[in-house]
């Protein structure tokens, strides 16, 4: 059985194609707005040729997205392109987490794929930090209930929000400088994005632990999960594809 498994963000979209347990291939796309289900169904084609497979190879798909409008497109591309009636992240779908919030519909989809993956992965206590347009935490406690978490803006936005809103700061790449004392402008803005975001990641986790137990296993994802993750020593997991995984896990539970 091979499934598509998409992963909508506010910044990019990642899609992968899974053979069982396999990961056959995987892309991050920017995520567009103004693409119609014809445009983001020949884009999949061209995509799933690079691996060797065409439309009648997916027997089912299933979508993760944060922006409604999206849902619907990809949605449709789903029951024209493939033939099938894709699962959605949302209400009504099996889960096996219980959410233990104040509003439970508010909590991002993205988030409940992660939170899934890493404590059927890694068990419980279990905290997710997700390094994407937002950076979030989440906690899931040890019999597997979702109890929330934090949100922060995400590297690039902080990063574009510098050089916007300021008129002499540059553009600058996300990196890790040599030193945390800046020697010119780039460097004294990669310190302080750097460093600072390391600052930020190692106190909510401290904290979460605190909260939720010294135990808790941390598992870093997103688009700067290694970067981040090979630096902080509060991070034991560093898992690129853990909402992928996730996704192909609701397929198990929801087929």
């Amino acid at each position: 059985m091979v499934i598509l498994v998409i992963d909508v963000g506010n910044t990019h979209t990642v899609i992968g194609v899974y053979k069982e347990e396999k990961l056959l291939g995987h892309w991050r796309i920017s995520t567009d707005l103004n693409k119609t289900e014809d445009e983001y169904g020949m884009l999949v084609k061209s995509l799933l040729s690079d691996s060797n497979l065409t439309f009648s190879d997916i027997k089912s798909v299933v979508i993760s997205c944060v922006i409604p409008p999206v849902t619907w497109i990809l949605k449709k591309m789903s029951v024209d392109y493939f033939k099938v009636a894709p699962i959605i992240v949302g209400p009504g779908i099996k889960t096996e987490i219980h959410i233990k919030t104040d509003n439970p519909k508010e909590v991002g989809a993205d988030r409940i794929v992660n939170a899934i993956a890493a404590y059927k992965l890694y068990g419980g206590p279990v905290i997710i930090v997700d390094f994407g347009t937002a950076t979030t935490f989440c906690a899931v406690n040890k019999e597997g209930v979702y109890l929330g978490g934090a949100i922060t803006p995400g590297i690039e936005i902080s990063a574009e929000a510098l050089f916007e809103k300021t008129a002499k700061l540059p553009k600058i790449e996300f990196i890790k400088p040599k030193h945390s004392i800046g020697s010119n402008t780039i460097t004294a803005m990669q310190s302080g994005m750097f460093f600072g975001y390391l600052g930020l990641t190692n106190e909510l986790i401290r904290r979460f632990k605190k909260e939720l137990g010294e135990d808790s296993v941390v598992v870093a994802t997103g688009g700067q999960a290694e970067l981040m993750g090979n630096e902080s020593k509060l991070i034991d997991k560093i898992n690129p594809f853990l909402t992928l995984q996730g996704l192909r896990m609701i397929y198990e539970m929801n087929k």
